[in-house]
């Protein structure tokens, strides 16, 4: 896709999923790194579908030297996804009083998914930056979770507005996702994809590969 488009489009919404069953594995028990700051009480946080965990295996051997992922996000149940979704379009609401219904939820999914069509609530999506070789999070021009208003931008994937380090370091990334078939989300520098339906959207696959999951608890 050469322009943004974003999560609320129809054009996301349109594809079909046709759930291939895979189940959630624990990232937890891999070599990855794992930040907490998005750690919740049961762990939901740190799974993802087991085809997604093998391809993001594959993009870290990808890395140069001294480079590492470290992983912050994975699944997101819906009932959360749903919060974070409403509490930013009330964020949005109350700058934008004018703004049209769908003019607030086009601008919230710059940031947030819808919670019908979200990629973490599939245990597809994973949000993720670079480390070096001593632990330390690499310049990515923002933080993991900016969103468009506090980083007047910048984390767009294709921002000009971040330091030339950045930039390289965000091709870094996304030379090794992308070699394993992810695709971006281009308001959201950390965040890749793969099996759903943004991801099919992008890819020009008939039909996404996972849907929603409920229980974040092994798919039967």
């Amino acid at each position: 896709m050469s322009e943004i488009v974003l999560m609320s489009s129809p054009k996301v919404s349109a594809i079909p999923v046709e759930e291939c069953g895979e189940r959630l594995a624990d990232v937890r028990r891999t070599s990855f790194l794992i930040d907490a700051r998005r750690q919740d009480a049961v762990g939901a946080f740190a799974h993802l579908r087991e085809g997604v965990l093998g391809r993001l295996e594959q993009a870290q051997e990808r890395l140069p030297d001294g480079f590492r992922f470290l992983f912050v996000e994975g699944y997101r149940p819906p009932a959360l996804q749903r919060e974070y979704f409403e509490s930013y379009a009330q964020q949005l609401r109350a700058a934008n009083p004018n703004w049209s219904a769908d003019e607030l939820r086009s601008a919230t999914s710059r940031f947030v998914s819808p919670p019908e069509i979200a990629p973490h609530s599939a245990g597809a999506a994973v949000d993720l930056t670079l480390i070096d070789a001593r632990g330390r999070e690499l310049d990515m021009g923002t933080r993991v979770n900016a969103n468009p208003e506090e980083s007047a931008g910048a984390c767009y994937t294709d921002a000009s507005n971040i330091s030339t380090q950045a930039r390289e370091n965000r091709e870094i990334l996304k030379d090794a996702l992308m070699a394993v078939g992810l695709v971006n989300y281009s308001t959201e520098w950390w965040h890749w994809s793969f099996g759903d339906r943004y991801w099919a959207l992008s890819t020009g696959a008939s039909a996404a590969l996972y849907g929603p999951v409920a229980n974040w608890g092994p798919i039967t």
